[in-house]
């Protein structure tokens, strides 16, 4: 099948060549022209793991190509993907559609003989809706159909969640473009991949659902963690307990320092904003939105106190910024702000991160970057773990000892057992257990 995507940010791009992937012919779109100058030298704008494998190997084989000119790839499409970005709209946190409904008016223009017009991109319901409103306005004698296909991607695990995802969603009420549908994910056929078939504001739901559930699922947990702090008892064990329970499960059941990163935020807020037009209530998301950014603030003070209550001229060595391993995404990182309130208390930041300094840098004036871990933490007066990247899993213990100016130890992320630490004679405090 010919696709053509329109946007090669995260979700466009990753969907694109995955698409490539299964043997389809797919050109992606962008008016970016230097990103897609960039995509045809083999260079990916983004890190996530295979993906620059991907990208180009489908590439030289000629499935996948990158233009400017959205007219040509529309007209030579039987699926067109709207792939791009929603972002929260400054001052009422409502999802900026914006993007979605130029790009709609571009790809009605463009299009010739039937098209089925995919919603990608995260949007609220009656989005789409409103998109064919735009097309029929725009091009009243076309013949198409507007369906929503929602992401539900894993920034660090992206390529496996499309390629052997839980289920595809799919919302639409035409039978052509579910053949379509069906015809375009064929490949997952093998896997005995559900592929659900629902009404269109149903799938659009179904999104937001899926995010603000994960989102409370983490705010809940944390607080349970807060609770085994004041009760001597461990967090870590706490989730296991119930995550075995199978009406619960063990995902997104580990304490940290609140969520981050291109979807749960946003998602949540502007599901809240939804509710709030329409009249429902959801106590339960709000509730798990407020904690998530209160928990934020509680980090750098649970950081603060760690370090003997004071931070004041005090060097403090970051491991991690990015909002989650495997990924350069700071887009509500905790990171951004736990920094800057260490830095307002006084304290000099040295920090690394394995893919994220260059995205980081200017969104946290001040801190100094340095080459590894190493050098972040060659005589600072305690070490904080932000992000968990592998690589900080199994960090000379001694040789920490040795480099800190004093040996304080701050896991956000519980990377570490309290035992290891004390036989180590570091000073430990990690989250939803006893400090060491």
């Amino acid at each position: 099948m010919r696709v053509a995507m329109i946007g090669t940010g995260y979700v466009g791009l990753v969907s694109g060549a995955c698409f490539a992937d299964f043997g389809h012919e797919v050109v992606c779109v962008d008016k970016d022209a230097a990103k897609i100058e960039a995509l045809e030298r083999g260079e990916i704008p983004i890190y996530e793991p295979g993906l620059d494998v991907l990208v180009n190997g489908n590439r030289f084989a000629g499935r996948l190509s990158f233009s400017t000119d959205l007219g040509p790839a529309v007209r030579g499409a039987d699926v067109v993907f709207i792939a791009v970005g929603t972002p929260s709209r400054r001052g009422d946190g409502h999802a900026d559609l914006s993007y979605v409904f130029a790009a709609a008016e571009e790809v009605a223009d463009a299009m010739s003989g039937y098209t089925l017009v995919v919603n990608k991109s995260t949007v609220p319901v009656g989005t789409g809706d409103k998109v064919e409103e735009l097309i029929r306005a725009r091009k009243p004698q076309a013949d198409f159909d507007v369906a929503s296909n929602p992401e539900f991607l894993r920034e660090g695990s992206a390529i496996e969640d499309f390629k052997r995802p839980d289920r595809v969603v799919v919302g639409t009420g035409s039978e052509r473009a579910k053949e379509l549908m069906n015809q375009l994910y064929r490949p997952l056929f093998l896997n005995e991949t559900p592929i659900l078939f629902t009404a269109r504001r149903t799938a659009e739901v179904i999104k937001y659902a899926a995010n603000a559930f994960l989102a409370t699922k983490i705010s809940f947990i944390n607080e349970i963690a807060d609770l085994c702090e004041k009760v001597d008892a461990d967090v870590q064990a706490v989730a296991k307990g119930i995550g075995l329970d199978k009406r619960i499960g063990g995902k997104f059941l580990h304490a940290g320092p609140g969520y981050g990163g291109s979807c749960f935020p946003k998602d949540t807020l502007a599901l809240l904003r939804t509710a709030e037009e329409t009249g429902a209530s959801l106590s339960i998301v709000e509730a798990a939105s407020s904690s998530n950014a209160e928990r934020k603030k509680r980090m750098a003070e649970k950081i603060i106190a760690a370090c003997g209550g004071d931070v004041k001229g005090q060097t403090l060595a970051v491991l991690g910024v990015t909002f989650k391993p495997n990924t350069d995404d700071m887009r509500d990182a905790p990171s951004l702000d736990i920094i800057p309130a260490l830095q307002k208390a006084g304290a000099h930041i040295r920090a690394y991160d394995p893919e994220g300094m260059e995205e980081a840098a200017p969104l946290l004036p001040g801190t100094e970057w340095m080459k590894d871990e190493n050098e972040a933490m060659k005589g600072a007066d305690a070490l904080i773990i932000l992000t968990e990247w592998n690589q900080f899993r199994a960090l000379d213990l001694g040789h920490l000892h040795e480099s800190l100016r004093k040996p304080v130890i701050v896991d956000l992320r519980n990377i570490y057992t309290r035992e290891e630490m004390k036989k180590a004679g570091l000073a430990y405090h990690s989250v939803g257990r006893a400090p060491v």
